[in-house]
């Protein structure tokens, strides 16, 4: 009981902290398309925001929306496989429709409990290809380590491509939290200095601490997953699904731009930063991204000339056709197919030269 009532808690604060977020982006987009109508000369009581945004929805492409859910489900068919690969070095060949399935189970499971989905995948696909929880696990480790690294890089590509336009949107923030600081920019330099010296000193008893073996195994964690690529039989698959991974989350993003009329005049370097902006927006911990995916593609997308309530608009287009449309879907399916497709199956736990699917 007091387990449930916990769970039922976190459920409670996560999504009040997205369902939070988004009433407060929707109440400023609220006030500025007010504003905007007071300034055209419309009428208060013919200024709608939630109609304008029921007319834009209506007013969608929606080949490119399904042209969106296809890259989506492409996306993840290489990610299964790409996963797949990981079991290989340990003689396990599991389904390509196990591990695609389970994907979608884990990302269903986060709109409810962001994080969680990563332990229900690994539960399932354990419980349906009979292999350890702690084997399924790693190759978890190893496979968002390599999206680690892949954001990482997207994050350098867009500095250099849109430097000024990045430094335009935060400096300012930046320049107002250092104004008038020196004193507390000096102790935290001091604080710095001195944490530095401290674990130079006790550098043994942290590492023996409980905190020190946590962050010691996360970076140890990160190096066996890029050493663990080398040992595939096929590194140049391993990498060229993890190319077409993210390739297809960046179509995502640029995709949604030609189904909403507002968007569709901008270029592919708008949509690497609008991706980049919502990968932030969905890292943050909400359901899905609820809320703080919205707040930063609205300021991304302002910075180039696009409104904000057209910004928010495209926002709940893409959002809600990945969330609705793909997660909630495909999440679905997963629950009722896993159990029909793996009735009589008999996982295959000895080298082959082929995998089934």
């Amino acid at each position: 009981m007091k387990k449930v009532l916990l769970n039922l808690i976190k459920l409670i604060l996560f999504f009040g902290i997205g369902f939070g977020i988004l009433y407060l982006v929707y109440q400023k987009e609220n006030a500025a398309f007010h504003e905007q109508c007071v300034l055209d000369g419309v009428p208060l009581s013919e200024c709608s925001l939630p109609q304008k945004l029921i007319n834009d929805f209506a007013s969608v492409n929606y080949f490119w929306i399904v042209t969106i859910m296809l890259v989506f489900t492409i996306s993840n068919i290489s990610r299964a496989l790409r996963w797949n690969m990981l079991f290989h070095p340990m003689k396990i060949f599991p389904k390509t429709i196990n591990a695609f399935l389970t994907i979608m189970l884990g990302y269903f499971a986060n709109l409810g409990f962001p994080r969680i989905g990563e332990v229900i995948r690994a539960g399932t696909f354990a419980k349906y290809e009979n292999i350890k929880m702690d084997k399924v696990l790693g190759t978890i480790v190893v496979d968002r380590v390599m999206d680690v690294i892949c954001l990482l890089i997207v994050i350098g590509l867009a500095l250099i491509l849109e430097y000024d336009t990045m430094y335009e949107f935060v400096g300012p923030y930046l320049k107002s939290f250092f104004q008038g600081k020196t004193t507390l920019l000096m102790i935290l330099g001091a604080v710095g200095i001195l944490s530095i010296l401290a674990v130079l000193l006790f550098r043994k008893a942290l590492l023996n601490s409980g905190i020190g073996k946590k962050i010691t195994g996360i970076f140890s964690g990160f190096a066996d997953g890029i050493k663990s690529v080398g040992q595939l039989k096929s590194p140049a698959s391993f990498v060229f699904h993890t190319i077409v991974i993210w390739v297809c989350y960046f179509l995502m993003a640029y995709l949604c731009f030609f189904a909403f009329e507002p968007t569709a005049h901008l270029g592919p370097v708008v949509g690497l930063m609008v991706f980049v902006f919502g990968a932030f927006g969905i890292v943050i911990p909400s359901p899905g991204g609820l809320g703080t995916y919205h707040f930063l593609v609205i300021a991304c997308l302002t910075m180039y000339g696009i409104s904000s309530d057209d910004a928010l608009s495209y926002a709940n287009i893409n959002f809600f056709s990945l969330v609705l449309g793909c997660n909630v879907l495909l999440g679905l399916a997963a629950l009722l197919l896993l159990p029909i497709i793996n009735k009589d199956y008999k996982p295959i736990t000895k080298e082959l030269e082929t995998v089934n699917v």
